[in-house]
């Protein structure tokens, strides 16, 4: 049983495409958009 542990340990490996500090940088941006675009929009209510 031990020999089957490592061979499942060694079967999967999931490598990502960019660095992790990449996916934290794309999410900052979309955030950040969303943000833009919410204070874009912050003063439509009161005109009607």
């Amino acid at each position: 049983m031990h020999a089957a542990l490592l061979a499942a340990e060694e079967a999967v490996v999931n490598h990502l495409e960019f660095p992790p500090v990449v996916y934290g940088a794309i999410t900052l941006a979309s955030l950040l958009a969303l943000l833009g675009v919410t204070y874009a929009f912050r003063s439509v209510g009161t005109r009607h």
